[in-house]
């Protein structure tokens, strides 16, 4: 069983990846399920989310002093994130989370495929007219991957930075950061379950948050030092460990 000081390592390790390029939830869900495996999985998920909506807060706001946010196209994305995320937790005990694994897993290696053929992918920033199909398009993204969150998870501020990128032409930097403000809401949706029904571990999340939050100024900061072409290393990087986290899972389900 981990003690409450490697939990807190292993959230700012989470909270440094995350604000970078995503996948926060790959450290810290796993280290809680193996910190409290006989706690309700709701328990805990409501636990990491209160440390990752910190974290992610204050990765938010270390970026939106530094890189340039398009508004137009992040708010609509965030509030149609917020509401769907609603109707995936609902929705989750209908849907068998082993069903979801080799759908997520192919989507995945064709991203990774993609970033890694397309060496420019990410790396410039191409200045974008925002009219009404672009409002449109973020609020179907915001949508899709709100439901995701709420519904499954793993990857979800990855695929955000990845669908900016391919419609938005964002660069790495841009897209992470605008990615944060999504994930924001997402978070907040599934709090505003967790937190009433008791679903939180508050002895573990507020020690975890400080913790996160410090991983995650770290991760900003690294991130607007090195500029576009390290994200996109971490974020190739970060793909394979969802790759083989997702490719585990499905042989060895626990």
């Amino acid at each position: 069983m981990l003690d409450i000081s490697i939990l807190c390592s292993l959230a700012f390790c989470a909270g440094l990846i995350d604000a970078a390029v995503g996948g926060g939830g790959l450290i810290q869900i796993p280290a809680l399920l193996n910190a409290f495996p006989t706690a309700p999985a709701a328990t805990l998920f409501g636990t990491n989310k209160i440390a990752s909506v910190c974290g992610t807060s204050l990765a938010a706001r270390s970026y939106m002093g530094r890189v340039s946010i398009p508004w137009s196209l992040v708010l609509p994305a965030a509030i149609s994130a917020f509401v769907m995320s609603f109707l995936g937790a609902a929705a989750v005990s209908f849907v068998p989370q082993a069903s979801m694994r080799p759908l997520v897993l192919a989507l995945i290696v064709a991203m990774a495929i993609y970033t890694f053929k397309k060496k420019d992918f990410g790396a410039i920033q191409r200045p974008l007219e925002i009219g009404i199909r672009e409002r449109v398009l973020s609020v179907i993204i915001g949508g899709g991957i709100g439901f995701y969150d709420g519904i499954f998870g793993p990857g979800t501020g990855t695929f955000l930075i990845f669908l900016f990128i391919r419609y938005f032409a964002f660069d790495f930097l841009q897209a992470s950061a605008s990615a944060k403000f999504v994930n924001i809401a997402t978070n907040i949706a599934a709090l505003a379950f967790f937190v009433p029904s008791g679903h939180v571990l508050y002895a573990i999340a507020v020690p975890m948050a400080i913790f996160n939050m410090l991983g995650s100024y770290t991760g900003s900061w690294v991130a607007m030092k090195h500029g576009a072409g390290f994200v996109r290393i971490l974020f190739l990087c970060l793909l394979i460990a969802l790759i083989a986290k997702l490719a585990y899972d499905m042989v060895v389900p626990g």
